[in-house]
């Protein structure tokens, strides 16, 4: 979810359920180190909060890992599922999938120099390394460094030949093959990630491996959430509307803005809010047609939010 699930998005997030698990968009190890701007500044009303990390050097991955402790993240995931060009030529994402020994290497380095979790997410294949025992292969080799949570993509990725847009569909997912990577390492925590679009389907997944993460739909429709700690983490306090959850993120904004941000740095991650309600077309449109404008601030929220039928 690169570009996507910022701080300001996870901020709102965290508004709509109080105990999902969030992550970070994929940083690199190299703009952790070398980079000029803090890439791991968070709002500590985010936690339980996760790093996503992307990166194949054990040192580079172990010191990001540190600090992403020192920081106060809950967990440090490395990104070994990512096909786009951009992060092979970096040698990370998807293609790591080939290297176990090298991941396994670097689970090493960084459970070496922090107590939080450290863990794997990745796909069920690569190109034509795409039989069940490559990714068990794959598994057991980085398990046995001490990586005990590992989150599976249930779609191979194809490293050539498609664009990552096209490999959110190509080719088919198999949730079965990750179901049964669960009974094969029943000792290991194993999640399951892709094409998951309602808590419905969430709760069918669970009964088969140990937990779900949702991408692309808890972003094009964030509110479906708000139901997620009552289903699953047995929290059955009163969840916040979504004109509650607006009302919430203007006192957000209005911080981010004396701090010298802009309006849609944080509103375009809320166009989706009111998602399937009357009103929720010209909620966007404005959003989207005034938000930029200079000096644009709250008051341009609040006249959006009087087009949302109560």
């Amino acid at each position: 979810m690169l570009d996507w699930t910022d701080r300001h998005y996870r901020y709102m997030a965290r508004l709509i359920s109080k105990h999902q698990l969030l992550f970070t968009e994929m940083v690199t190890t190299g703009a952790i180190i070398h980079g000029k701007g803090d890439y791991l500044h968070y709002n500590e009303q985010e936690n339980p909060v996760a790093l996503q990390l992307g990166g194949s050097n054990p040192a580079d991955l172990a010191t990001c890992a540190k600090k992403a402790q020192e920081y106060g993240y809950d967990e440090v995931n490395i990104n070994v599922g990512c096909p786009s060009d951009r992060v092979q030529n970096g040698r990370f994402g998807a293609c790591l999938m080939a290297e176990p020994t090298l991941v396994a290497n670097a689970v090493d380095a960084m459970r070496s120099v922090v107590d939080i979790p450290v863990t794997v997410k990745h796909r069920i294949g690569i190109d034509d390394l795409d039989s069940y025992q490559f990714m068990t292969d794959f598994v057991g080799e980085v398990s046995e460094a001490g990586c005990d949570t590992f989150i599976v993509h249930a779609r191979k990725a194809w490293l050539s030949g498609l664009s990552p847009k096209q490999n959110r569909e190509i080719p088919p997912l198999d949730y079965e093959r990750v179901y049964q990577l669960k009974k094969d390492f029943s000792d290991l925590t194993i999640s399951i990630n892709g094409g998951v679009t309602s808590l419905e389907q969430t709760a069918n997944h669970l009964k088969h491996v140990d937990g779900v993460m949702i991408g692309r739909e808890a972003y094009a429709n964030p509110y479906i959430m708000s139901q997620a700690d009552s289903l699953f983490f047995d929290d059955h306090s009163e969840v916040l509307t979504r004109h509650q959850v607006v009302e919430t993120m203007m006192e957000y904004i209005e911080k981010h803005l004396q701090q010298g941000g802009k309006l849609n740095h944080i509103t375009r991650h809320m166009l989706t809010l009111f998602m399937g309600l009357p009103g929720a077309k010209q909620w966007r449109r404005y959003l989207s047609e005034n938000a930029h404008k200079p000096g644009a601030g709250t008051e341009t929220v609040a006249k959006a939010l009087t087009l949302i039928n109560r």
